[in-house]
Formats: structure tokens, C-alpha cells, sequence
């Protein structure tokens, strides 16, 4: 069996149409730091370890809920109330879904991918 600590980090790679809106968009709205910028790709980091990637040369997923991109944090109501006056498109404001025992909302990134910021009610870890 392999060794569960053999990956050492984890890239989810997707398409941009346009990078400049996109690095906006995680940068500056998501302050997700930059780390590393390939021309055609960019690679930001979310935590030690998990990073997003976003490239123009990835065939693109049609916009909807196909891909959810989600993000963990204890501040769920802090980062709808720093978003929702930005110009971002918030699908919804933050609800508690008790399916999943989770606090949550939705928003879309410039290329049509939802983003969500959600609380687990009880965390993985």
C-alpha cells in the first residue's frame, strides 16, 4: 500500500480565458498568493501544500456547477461581507445546509467556475 505522506503537495489545474482577470480575482479579491507564473499558466497557492492553477491552453468546462472550487474558513460571514460589494457575482448569501452540516455560499470566478467558502459544522481534521 502506498505511503499516505508520499504526495507531498496538490495542484488542481483549470482553464483561463483570460489571466489578468483571473489573477485579479484570486489575488485580489481571494488574497490568494501568486506563486508562481508560467506565461500561460498561473499557480496560486491556497495553503501549504494545495494550490490552483489556471492555464490558456487547458480545453475549458462549460460555466455552472461542474467544478466547485471550495475554500475552508472559520469566516464564512467575513468573506461575504468583504466580497459582496466588489462586483463578483455571489450566488447566494451565506446559509447553514444541514445535509451536510455545513455554512456556506457561492460565488463566480471570471471564468464561470463556482467558488465556494464554507465552514464544516465539524472539521475533517
Amino acid at each position: 500500500m502506498p505511503d499516505p505522506d508520499q504526495f507531498k503537495q496538490q495542484i488542481t489545474f483549470l482553464h483561463a480565458a483570460d489571466l489578468p482577470s483571473t489573477q485579479r480575482f484570486y489575488s485580489d479579491y481571494l488574497h490568494l498568493p501568486l506563486v508562481r507564473d508560467q506565461g500561460n499558466c498561473l499557480i496560486f497557492s491556497v495553503n501549504r501544500g494545495a494550490y490552483l492553477g489556471f492555464c490558456e491552453h487547458i480545453e475549458p468546462i462549460q460555466p455552472g456547477r461542474k467544478v466547485i472550487l471550495t475554500l475552508v474558513s472559520d469566516d464564512v460571514d467575513g468573506w461575504f461581507e468583504k466580497l459582496k460589494d466588489r462586483g463578483i457575482k455571489i450566488v447566494s448569501p451565506p446559509k447553514f445546509n444541514p445535509k451536510y452540516q455545513i455554512y456556506h455560499f457561492f460565488l463566480v470566478d471570471p471564468d464561470g467556475y463556482w467558488v465556494e467558502i464554507q465552514r464544516f459544522e465539524e472539521p475533517l481534521y
